[in-house]
């Protein structure tokens, strides 16, 4: 297989339903509705991922102006377990750096990863993301409840760039080598 069957395509209110499922599957928390009508005004920075015409990922990332910076907050990024290591989250990840490149206003991407995910981690220092924040008892309902904030500067600013706003809809388990059993639910 190669990656010409990998395909991006929009989120619509047709569809979402495949997104919920999606994360539901894939990560170990659970996402309010709140984050799918968001997702669903996002455009380009949302975007399920076909492989031979199949559903097997999603990216979803929302823009952040926290910190007098323009950051891209990658939300999620993942697919099934049984679809990775095939490029599927390097076409995800390549759509993400291209948005952001074509914008050139940004000054980060970021994400935070569960610290034990470290196929993520991994995953992400592939494309140049450096942790620069360990986030405390992150999570709420699952353990390790700590997060690491990774990120990948696209310009350098004056101001302080290794923050993150502990507000952000989480990003769990892109890449996890296993699924938790607990569920987050988000209020």
């Amino acid at each position: 297989m190669t990656r010409s069957n990998i395909e991006l395509g929009d989120v619509t209110p047709h569809n979402i339903k495949q997104l919920k499922k999606l994360n539901t599957v894939v990560f170990p928390v659970s996402y309010n509705e709140k984050f799918y009508i968001d997702v669903l005004e996002a455009g380009e920075l949302a975007k399920l991922v076909y492989y031979n015409d199949i559903v097997v990922g999603a990216v979803c990332c929302r823009i952040d102006t926290s910190e007098n910076q323009r950051r891209l907050y990658i939300m999620t990024l993942g697919c099934l377990s049984s679809y990775r290591r095939l490029g599927i989250g390097t076409v995800m990840f390549q759509h993400i750096l291209n948005y952001a490149e074509k914008d050139g206003n940004f000054d980060s991407i970021f994400l935070h990863v569960q610290i034990n995910n470290e196929g993520a981690i991994a995953f992400y220092k592939k494309f140049g993301f450096e942790i620069v924040e360990t986030k405390e008892h992150y999570y709420k309902r699952i353990e390790p409840a700590d997060a690491y904030v990774l990120q990948k500067t696209l310009r350098n600013t004056n101001s302080n760039t290794s923050g993150a706003n502990s507000n952000h809809i989480h990003n769990h388990a892109a890449h996890s080598n296993g699924h938790l059993d607990k569920k987050e639910k988000k209020a």
